[in-house]
């Protein structure tokens, strides 16, 4: 039997009736059998302020990162907001490479897919988040590339995803399932 990698899945979107997190359950249930997708939540993080990061952190702060430090891959599931990530991402990165020397996220083989109502598919904040996960040490899949435009019509009233859809996400986790074992390797 082949090794079972964790995932930490993060969300940008906070809304209830997220599209971002239809899109991070789908994947779930598409996933091989050697991935197992667990979405991180970032809604309760604070936000990032090194004055109220210090001995004792807030516990937001604690369980996140730890979440992220114990999974073996990290997998972004982004909306675009004016061409870039949502601040709760922005945030939830900040947090989890603090403090300086410990990020929750170096090493971690990475992917992102953008979704987006829009006819791009939030191709900025995708690409924005990559320039972040340079930074963080993050090996990120280059290929294939994921932008899920046209998003707000892909799910049925069930919240499953299309048919026409499903395609496009399984060949996404199935080429992010060979890198992170790859990554392992």
């Amino acid at each position: 039997m082949s090794k079972v990698y964790t995932v930490a899945v993060v969300v940008g979107s906070l809304r209830k009736d997220s599209i971002n997190r239809k899109v991070a359950l789908a994947l779930a249930e598409l996933a091989p059998a050697n991935l197992q997708l667990n979405i991180v939540e970032i809604g309760d993080l604070p936000l990032y302020n090194e004055d109220i990061d210090g001995a004792t952190p807030p516990a937001a702060y604690s369980t996140f990162r730890k979440q992220v430090s114990s999974s073996d891959a990290v997998l972004f599931v982004t909306p675009e907001y004016n061409r870039s990530v949502p601040a709760p991402l922005k945030n939830a990165i900040d947090v989890g490479s603090r403090p300086y020397g410990q990020s929750a996220w170096s090493g971690k083989p990475g992917a992102v897919i953008s979704v987006s109502p829009g006819a791009i598919g939030g191709f900025g904040a995708n690409h924005h988040l990559r320039q972040s996960l340079v930074f963080l040490d993050v090996p990120c899949m280059q290929q294939p590339e994921a932008y899920l435009g046209g998003a707000g019509s892909v799910f049925d009233e069930a919240g499953k995803v299309s048919e026409k859809t499903k395609p496009f996400l399984q060949a996404f986790i199935d080429a992010y399932s060979k890198w992170v074992a790859k990554q392992h390797a």
